[in-house]
Formats: structure tokens, C-alpha cells, sequence
């Protein structure tokens, strides 16, 4: 018998456009690619406003979210994971 693992792999990848006031195209993702890095500011699910500082490019921020912010985002080629 071998190990089982629960992978928690995403399903779908989608480019992210940040925008203050429209939604990730898929909904709420599992987490955020960062490409090149800089602030990531986003909607938490309760509509909190947070803001990711100095995020590493290369980097993925495990945060479930239906928004990322354009105000405060300063880091590009952002990808979410679904």
C-alpha cells in the first residue's frame, strides 16, 4: 500500500488585471502568482482590504480572493490559481 496525499493543486490559472471594483474572472481563487514583485493588495472574503508588502517575485500568496485591488498594487504579472 502506498502513501496517499491530499494535493490541493489548482485546476485553472488565469492572468490577473487588477481593478477596484471588478472581480477575478473565475471568481474566488485559491491563491496568487506573483511574477515581478511589489505590493499585492487585495479583498479578503469578508471585504477587508489587505495589502501584501514587498511580495518576492517568483512567490505565491496562499490567500483565497475574489478581488486584487489596481490602488495599492504595485506588483505585475500576477496570475490567480484556481
Amino acid at each position: 500500500m502506498g502513501i496517499q496525499t491530499n494535493t490541493n493543486t489548482s485546476g485553472a490559472c488565469r492572468a490577473i488585471t487588477p481593478n477596484d471594483s471588478t472581480d477575478l474572472p473565475l471568481g474566488i481563487c485559491r491563491a496568487i502568482y506573483v511574477g515581478v514583485g511589489g505590493e499585492v493588495s487585495i479583498d479578503d472574503l469578508s471585504g477587508e482590504t489587505v495589502v501584501f508588502k514587498n511580495a518576492i517575485s517568483g512567490s505565491v500568496i496562499p490567500v483565497q480572493t475574489a478581488r486584487v485591488n489596481a490602488t495599492a498594487t504595485t506588483a505585475t504579472d500576477l496570475i490567480a490559481l484556481y
